[in-house]
């Protein structure tokens, strides 16, 4: 587990490492900058870089967890990439149903093996999956992800670099966006946000602004409408 300045979670936790780049999204993939980081410094679970690996003795971990916790899974990684086993991603499921004092966080982009995989899995109430959708390009992951069994079941529209309009936000319970971060940072534009807030309210979905982005994130900061808005689902013990 490793600390995070992530504003919609405690932790990370990272199974599998790698990935590669499928959607407009991924441009400027903060994890492959960090991975070739990590690889500099000698890290040895980056010794690969940014190639997908899976790390079996990482699946011990959350046992050691002493306070409930929300973690996010696999912040460098996808967790339904198409290098990493079903038997894997089971391993990975059966650690956190053993562990229901945790959230768990899972967020992909390959909606497709989700919904292909989604049967096989247990979906504790401690589980929360999630989708990224950037533009209107990828709308479609969030059919994907509504018809899974997942108990919570989220969107993070981060970087959001299009307007995403008349969202079906039907099953889903929180949505998170976000303007990219970074010298070479795509802007967001106010009224796509607004109008994303606005779908959240109608669809009475929990909304969670998580930043402006742009070459000075901090400067920019993450205020909307003069508020934060930090709206996350109630952790349940269905």
């Amino acid at each position: 587990m490793a600390q995070t300045s992530i504003e919609w979670t405690d932790a990370t936790w990272n199974p599998t490492t790698g990935c590669d780049k499928i959607s407009a999204g991924c441009k400027f993939c903060y994890a492959e900058v960090m991975s070739s980081r990590l690889q500099a410094m000698g890290v040895e679970k980056y010794k690969d870089a940014f190639e997908v690996r899976m790390h079996p003795d990482a699946l011990n971990l959350p046992y050691t967890w002493r306070s409930p916790k929300t973690v996010f899974v696999n912040s460098m990684s996808d967790l339904f990439h198409a290098e990493i086993p079903l038997a894997f991603i089971k391993q990975v499921f059966d650690v956190m149903n053993d562990n229901p004092q945790h959230v768990f966080q899972v967020l992909t982009k390959r909606s497709d093996l989700l919904l292909e995989y989604s049967s096989e899995l247990r979906w504790g109430h401690n589980i929360w999956m999630g989708v990224s959708v950037e533009n209107q390009k990828v709308m479609h992951r969030i059919d994907h992800l509504r018809r899974t069994a997942a108990r919570v079941k989220f969107l993070s529209c981060e970087p959001l670099i299009g307007p995403l309009p008349k969202m079906n936000l039907t099953g889903i319970d929180w949505v998170i966006v976000g303007g990219e971060s970074g010298h070479k940072a795509r802007p967001m534009k106010e009224d796509w946000v607004l109008d994303i807030l606005d779908q959240c309210q109608a669809a009475d979905v929990k909304f969670f602004f998580k930043q402006w982005g742009g070459r000075n994130k901090k400067k920019a900061g993450r205020h909307l409408l003069d508020q934060t808005w930090d709206d996350m689902p109630l952790r349940t013990e269905m």
